[in-house]
């Protein structure tokens, strides 16, 4: 492969390459290591205050999600910690979650707001994204997800709070271009159909993609919803059976799939990744690395646990990962794949087989990472 000015130039033998250079040239020895397309990580909550481990501790003592959720916990717990932490704070936070990334062989993050949950804490959340694209070699993709739950201050007047989204937040985060996309965590005791249906819409009116939480602790309709919306992706699916699935294939939306969600929250019900490939959809598999249900930013532990819990081949977690990931974004042009023409984003794994990232789980693998030729780790 070369490379020349952080993109790929072309790619084939080594002769091949070698009559193509002139002049001086860095060589890159991959002798024996698996280099792949830096990893596409599709959704991701990485700007966030504080951690939820008490919860996590309440979880492995029988709690369920929805139990700590409704005492007080969960999202709303982010909220606060989030809302009381300054923009410089939460940046040098998600600086360290970049780090992360990078050394998991990640190249690009969708990164939502939705731990704000006010006008100027969601702005705020925003902003930090926006700093991390100058401040990190990581690429984020700023999502707009104000509508992840009723906060505190809301709980007697929810309709009034999903007014704030529609109102006040959306036109500012438009007027200032602070998200590409817009999400809504579509469940029951969060935001129904009715109500998604009309934050969305007004989402698109002003020119952002849409995605969305979907069917994932119950099946309320959602997986149906995208596809009427036209949602580039509805993501977690857990619940969704062969009629979302069928309306998904349809309208061209592409799944999401966040399995160490499911396994932080020691649950069973995995997404139904077979059939959803099956059906010939353009599956994505995801870290949902967030402090609540999947504090991971590990893709080779979402590639183990779609091959042992979902059933994926591994060349097909791969494509999950990187170039079908990189299309949900809307970066399919530029990443995702190394061929010529795109960005020279790339990892070095110290294994001799593609198939070792899914099979080793639990053991980093990453022996340096490239973000348009230059070495970042």
């Amino acid at each position: 492969m070369l490379m020349c000015g952080g993109a790929i130039v072309v790619t084939g033998p080594s002769n091949v390459i070698e009559r193509q250079i002139s002049g001086d040239a860095e060589v890159i020895d991959a002798t024996g290591r698996v280099v792949l397309p830096g990893f596409v990580d599709a959704h991701a909550h990485p700007v966030f205050a504080g951690n939820r481990v008490d919860e996590f501790e309440m979880r492995a003592r029988g709690a369920t999600y929805e139990e700590i959720a409704a005492g007080g916990g969960g999202i709303r717990s982010t909220v606060r910690k989030t809302r009381a932490a300054t923009e410089d704070q939460l940046l040098a936070h998600a600086i360290k979650h970049a780090e992360w990334f990078i050394r998991c062989g990640t190249t690009t993050v969708e990164a939502k707001s939705g731990y704000g949950l006010s006008v100027e804490d969601e702005i705020k959340i925003l902003r930090v994204v926006r700093r991390l694209n100058k401040e990190t070699p990581v690429e984020f993709v700023p999502t707009f997800l104000g509508a992840h739950a009723i906060p505190e201050d809301f709980q007697s007047a929810p309709d009034r709070y999903v007014s704030l989204v529609i109102d006040e937040m959306l036109p500012r985060i438009a007027d200032e271009r602070l998200a590409e996309f817009c999400d809504v965590f579509c469940e029951h005791g969060y935001f129904d159909v009715q109500t998604s249906r009309k934050i969305l819409s007004e989402a698109k009116e002003r020119g952002m993609g849409i995605r969305m939480h979907a069917d994932q602790l119950t099946n309320g309709g959602g997986a149906e919803l995208a596809a009427e919306l036209g949602a580039v992706t509805a993501d977690h699916l857990e619940q969704t059976e062969a009629p979302g699935i069928a309306a998904m294939k349809r309208a061209g939306v592409q799944p999401v799939l966040l399995p160490g969600s499911v396994y932080s929250l020691g649950k069973t019900g995995y997404p139904h990744a077979r059939e959803m490939i099956e059906a010939g959809l353009a599956v994505v598999i995801a870290t949902d690395f967030n402090p609540g249900s999947s504090p991971t930013p590990s893709m080779q532990m979402v590639l183990s646990l779609a091959a042992t819990q979902m059933k994926m081949a591994l060349a097909e977690g791969v494509t999950a990962a990187t170039i079908n990931a990189a299309y949900s974004l809307k970066r399919g042009d530029k990443i995702g794949s190394l061929e010529a023409g795109k960005f020279a984003n790339f990892a070095l794994f110290d294994c001799a087989d593609y198939r070792e990232l899914a099979y080793y789980f639990g053991v980093p693998q990453t022996h340096s990472v490239y973000v348009r030729g230059e070495r970042v780790f």
